[in-house]
């Protein structure tokens, strides 16, 4: 057992000949997460864009990146490149009606902050006949791979139970855009696990779903909790408070992907002290036996950022057959997470009266 788990994937297979890239947004995500996974990648970034010109040229200097473009119709004319837009999702329509048809881009999550959003977006990348993805990178996480794998060798059995659990203090000051937003947890936050066990699971049949807001945060919902119906004998659970500030003791972010044969264990350590972090970790249980951990070759951030330029790349290459994340599917992730906000919004069910 421990020679296949030491086997199970945990990362994408690179490009044999990758393209450069063009960023779009040099702000934090980009800083943190996009331009890191790329260096170690060996991917070339040529040129970003950024509407604050400054902080576009602070970025290129931090990352040695030759090309600063003066405007986004002039970043859109770079060929032979792959877009990787970085930048708020209520603007990606706006830069994608600018694009070339048949144009490769990756497009940062979420898909559109609605569902109307979503739909518009699709559309427009169809229409263009765009080689377009959206950047769910859970699912590249080699801690999710290697879930991934460990599912499809039937190592688990029959999945019974997956379960999300967060109890932790996420610090909201640093995505002061949030405030304006009417949603927030789901659909920037949860979206990553909807996305993901849609990915491993398939999807639901339905969702239900309570959002709860934060005395004095100055947020709309920033707790969540779901359950997600894949029938009588499949489980599928979400609690996520994401304002548990009482010291690092009893925080915790994790995956529980339960089988009739095994049991998998996910720590996203990506989340606990977040923006520091600590190692992610993946532990394994056949029934009967003894907890084993899996060595990680990588973590969430920023190794599955590798994860979904790599499919990218190899799809526009020819190497890979499948768009992981592509536009029809983002929709579908878009779909649950609207249906999480369908649901939040109507009542529960009343408890019956005593007889008079």
């Amino acid at each position: 057992m421990m020679t296949s788990l030491a086997s199970l994937q945990q990362a994408w297979p690179m490009p044999a000949a990758p393209v450069p890239i063009v960023l779009i947004g040099a702000g934090g995500i980009a800083r943190d997460a996009h331009l890191p996974a790329y260096r170690e990648a060996g991917f070339e970034v040529k040129g970003v864009f950024d509407l604050d010109a400054q902080r576009a040229r602070d970025l290129a200097r931090q990352w040695s990146i030759a090309r600063v473009y003066a405007s986004l119709d002039e970043t859109l004319d770079a060929e032979d490149v792959i877009f990787d837009v970085a930048a708020p999702a209520v603007v990606h329509a706006s830069i994608v009606e600018r694009m070339h048809d048949g144009a490769a881009v990756l497009l940062q999550k979420p898909f559109g902050l609605d569902l109307a959003q979503a739909s518009r977006l699709r559309a427009l990348c169809e229409a263009k006949g765009l080689k377009a993805a959206v950047n769910f990178q859970l699912r590249f996480a080699p801690m999710m791979l290697a879930v991934r794998d460990a599912i499809q060798r039937g190592l688990l059995g029959e999945l019974v139970d997956v379960e999300v659990h967060l109890n932790l203090a996420t610090p909201w000051h640093l995505f002061p855009h949030l405030k304006a937003d009417l949603r927030v947890e789901v659909v920037s936050h949860s979206i990553h696990y909807l996305d993901l066990i849609r990915a491993l699971v398939g999807e639901p049949r339905g969702v239900m779903a309570r959002g709860y807001t934060y005395p004095a945060s100055g947020l709309a919902d920033t707790r969540t909790s779901a359950i997600l119906d894949y029938g009588p004998t499949l489980r599928c659970t979400l609690s996520l408070n994401h304002h548990h500030d009482f010291g690092t003791r009893f925080q915790d972010a994790g995956f529980r992907f339960e089988g009739l044969d095994g049991v998998l264990v996910v720590k996203l350590g990506a989340l606990l002290d977040y923006p520091k972090g600590e190692p992610d970790e993946l532990w394994f249980c056949a029934r009967g036996g003894e907890w084993s951990q899996i060595a990680l070759k990588g973590a969430w951030f920023p190794h599955a950022f590798i994860g979904t330029m790599a499919n990218l790349q190899r799809y526009v290459s020819g190497e890979d057959t499948t768009l992981v994340s592509n536009v029809a599917d983002a929709w579908r992730t878009m779909a649950l997470v609207e249906a999480c906000y369908r649901s939040e919004a109507k009542p529960a069910e009343p408890i019956p009266h005593s007889p008079a």
